[in-house]
């Protein structure tokens, strides 16, 4: 499965870049395959690895703020691995044409 997400604490002023590297942080130890742009973490894995993942990366960031904003989107694909790449290969290569 594939699940992008953005953590973001909320009350804690204007920058959140410490508290984002905190979750990214987590997300990179996990050893799982991920990607991180302007916007979102995206990480792939099984359902309960990634879920733990998500979970403890939101909790770094609540450490942030008195609250917290979670937006969280999944590709659930049973017996489909190597899709975080995959997906994109395939785009590029339509374009290419």
């Amino acid at each position: 499965m594939l699940v992008a997400f953005s953590v973001a604490p909320l009350g804690a002023g204007e920058s959140v870049s410490q508290a984002v590297a905190d979750a990214v942080r987590i997300v990179r130890e996990s050893g799982l395959p991920n990607r991180t742009d302007a916007m979102f973490t995206t990480l792939e894995g099984e359902w309960d690895e990634v879920m733990d993942v998500v979970r403890r990366a939101t909790e770094a960031v609540g450490a942030h703020g008195h609250r917290v904003s979670l937006v969280l989107k999944a590709d659930i694909r049973p017996g489909h691995t190597g899709e975080l790449d995959a997906k994109v290969q395939r785009v590029e290569a339509l374009l290419a044409d």
